[in-house]
């Protein structure tokens, strides 16, 4: 697409995170912007930051992702106000720590509607506008653990690595379709420094924190600018996520223990416990409208390098241990 000036983007999950530094980013580079999301007020105070930030202009939709019917009219809406939609970038996302077995299935089930199907229904809401206008660049924003796993976010963990495959699969149908001025790219961040802890619906009884090392919101925005403009497959974001990918190749299950113990005792606090909370699953929660979540994401760089050299270490330690 090269310049986006003017170009129409479509970001859901936009009123924190991720999403609000996404909508920030393309602002910036004088595109107009479309923020959906389930809080209205954020939304709109997003929506404001980016006028003020660039943005050729900017709508806000208040919309549920796990609502088909919404999503829909979220995309109509976007061809009302602009005419076209030329990047769709499906990024909303809830979550939820609990051992498998002590989960509410009705939590499991409000996880992957919103973290997969969310997806899906934007997806079936963008590619019949592309098709009509012969182009346009559908992002989905997962997670590392699209190809790797942790323990207690069992639903999550289902839910990016669908992501993932819903992005092959476009691709291969895309392709038979003989549709080359469609992309479909998938990021893959590392652990991020957003609200999504604050908004997190927790049964462990241990206090969340974020699994070192953690990256900038900002980081993840530029990859999906840059992206809109020169699309690919497949993209990490996070030396980690890189580094973590690669070992899982060489060593699965020597990664799945060691990534197991770090979100055991890094991610969980064992010295403070906490009270069950359902979070944002099913109600939106009023804090949390900030990019950041408080970790630190834009200060600790050198900390992130030595955290990624640890766990690589870690694997090799345990690899070591196993050989003859």
């Amino acid at each position: 697409m090269g310049n986006l000036a003017d170009a129409v983007v479509v970001i859901t999950g936009a009123s924190s995170g991720i999403g609000r530094a996404t909508a920030l980013a393309f602002a910036g580079k004088g595109a107009r912007v479309v923020l959906a999301a389930r809080r209205q007020e954020p939304l709109e105070a997003a929506a404001l930051e980016c006028r003020q930030a660039g943005a050729a202009d900017a709508l806000a939709v208040p919309t549920d992702v796990t609502n088909p019917e919404a999503v829909e009219q979220l995309a109509g809406a976007a061809v009302d106000r602009f005419g076209r939609i030329d990047v769709w970038v499906n990024n909303a996302a809830v979550t939820v720590f609990a051992p498998f077995g002590d989960l509410p299935l009705e939590d499991f089930r409000r996880v992957v509607d919103t973290d997969l199907y969310g997806y899906v229904h934007g997806a079936r809401a963008a590619l019949p506008r592309f098709r009509a206008q012969g182009r346009g660049v559908l992002i989905n924003n997962a997670s590392m653990v699209a190809t790797l796993a942790e323990p207690y976010v069992a639903p999550y963990v289902v839910a990016k690595h669908g992501i993932r495959g819903l992005g092959m699969t476009l691709r291969q149908e895309l392709a038979l379709e003989g549709a080359p001025g469609i992309r479909v790219c998938t990021v893959m961040p590392a652990m991020i420094d957003t609200p999504l802890l604050a908004h997190a619906g927790n049964y462990t009884g241990r206090r969340l924190k974020a699994l070192p090392p953690v990256y900038p919101a900002e980081q993840v925005a530029r990859t999906i600018v840059r992206l809109a403009s020169w699309p690919r497959r497949e993209v990490y974001v996070g030396n980690s996520a890189r580094v973590m990918a690669g070992q899982y190749r060489m060593a699965p299950g020597l990664t799945e223990r060691l990534l197991g113990r770090m979100v055991d005792r890094q991610h969980l606090d064992r010295q403070r416990p906490a009270p069950p909370t359902m979070g944002n699953l099913h109600i939106p929660v009023p804090e949390g409208t900030t990019v950041d979540g408080g970790w630190g994401g834009r200060r600790k760089r050198h900390l992130r390098r030595a955290a990624t050299v640890a766990a690589a270490a870690g694997v090799l330690a345990l690899a070591a241990k196993r050989s003859p």
